[in-house]
């Protein structure tokens, strides 16, 4: 029996691993050694983790001191999200979180806030945080508690609707805070200037760039103000993330961001025309569909849209059955496909939930043209019986 080919498109779930990040993974898991070490074997892999350190700031207009390695962008973000912080030697109080209401889970859970310390930010029916709310908030805060903090992702891991972060930075600003910015979605898919962003703190991850998974980045402002750390142990990464580092993970890393860096206008206007000419296509198919965002600004690879009669976990077998890999809204959820809380928050009715096209550097047209084949199908089969299976 002929094997059904398989059309991957799922990139913001994670990236294909890139031949340059295997090639460094494999040359740095040949090294031997503990980057601590004060060895020559340690000394080199010293080395390459302050290489990776350098090629990773890069990415994000950053300083490489100021780039704490961690496992990936969850704990990342439960790092950076604690009301412990220190200004030099003295102790910081963070008082409150702002967290906007379509953050991934690893930020819109709260960290190590406890939860009556969390408030959700709204954002408007188009999926843009509502910055007169966060400015009212904000004005709200109870400043003896400590200073507010905000978190506010730069594109959604869901629909790609870019946010508008350097206008929430003036806003929190002016009232005092911190501002957090998860990047994972935007790094490698949009320019990341930390500097033009005001953002305090960066989150960013490995595998979304096409590096490998198990590695990500905390970027701070600067060095003086800096989160308690979550893990304690050996003093690793300046005391802030302890534990051994993962060179070869890093490596990959690395690797994974100069290629990033790399082209990236003419790329993503690829990839856009892409994903421009696959919506084209659904609305030729039936004008009843939803493509969410679509009246915003948008990273260039994302297209989540909704189908009235068909369901998220439906769709999503009925494209799996014919080939296609996508996803119903976030994949970090341990397999569950549920309600997407995006929609939710953006009015939308969620019971019948979404489904997320990401395309990625590795995508031809021909990935959209069975893409929308499938989607016919599924579609015509929809209207038929008000079921895709």
């Amino acid at each position: 029996m002929t094997k059904m080919p398989r059309t991957y498109l799922d990139w913001n779930a994670t990236a294909p691993l890139l031949p340059a990040a295997r090639e460094a993974v494999v040359a740095a898991l040949d090294m031997v050694g503990n980057p601590s070490s004060v060895h020559g074997e340690g000394r080199a892999l010293r080395m390459l983790v302050e290489a990776a350190r350098r090629d990773v700031a890069a990415l994000v207009n950053a300083a490489p001191a100021h780039v704490i390695f961690t496992s990936g962008a969850s704990e990342a973000a439960n790092l950076v999200l604690t009301p412990g912080y220190r200004m030099g030697r003295t102790p910081l109080a963070i008082g409150h979180l702002y967290v906007s209401e379509i953050e991934h889970p690893a930020l819109r859970e709260g960290g190590r806030f406890q939860r009556e310390a969390v408030t959700s930010v709204p954002v408007t029916r188009a999926g843009v945080v509502d910055l007169d709310a966060l400015d009212a908030l904000l004005q709200g805060h109870d400043k003896a508690a400590g200073l507010p903090m905000v978190a506010i992702m730069l594109a959604n891991n869901e629909t790609g609707i870019v946010q508008p972060v350097k206008a929430a930075a003036e806003i929190v600003r002016r009232h005092g805070g911190l501002l957090v910015v998860d990047a994972v979605q935007a790094v490698g898919r949009m320019p990341v200037d930390m500097e033009a962003l005001d953002a305090d703190f960066l989150v960013i991850s490995s595998h979304k760039l096409g590096g490998p998974k198990g590695a990500g980045a905390l970027v701070s402002r600067g060095e003086v103000l800096i989160p308690a750390p979550l893990i304690r142990g050996g003093g690793q990464e300046k005391g802030h993330r302890s534990g051994t580092e993962n060179p070869a993970a890093l490596a990959g890393f690395a690797a994974a961001a100069r290629a990033a860096a790399t082209d990236m206008a003419a790329r993503n206007a690829g990839i856009a025309a892409l994903r421009d000419a696959l919506e084209a296509g659904m609305r030729a198919v039936t004008n009843d569909i939803v493509i969410h965002g679509g009246e915003v600004e948008r990273v260039a690879n994302t297209s989540f849209f909704s189908l009235p009669g068909l369901k998220s976990e439906t769709g999503q077998i009925a494209f799996d059955l014919e080939g296609i890999a996508l996803s119903a809204g976030s994949a970090c959820s341990s397999g569950k496909v549920g309600q997407s809380h995006v929609l939710t928050a953006m009015g939308f009715d969620a019971t019948l939930g979404g489904l997320r096209v990401s395309l990625g550097p590795g995508s031809v047209q021909a990935d959209v043209d069975r893409f929308l084949a499938a989607f016919s199908r599924i579609a015509s089969r929809r209207r038929v019986t008000g079921n895709a299976a």
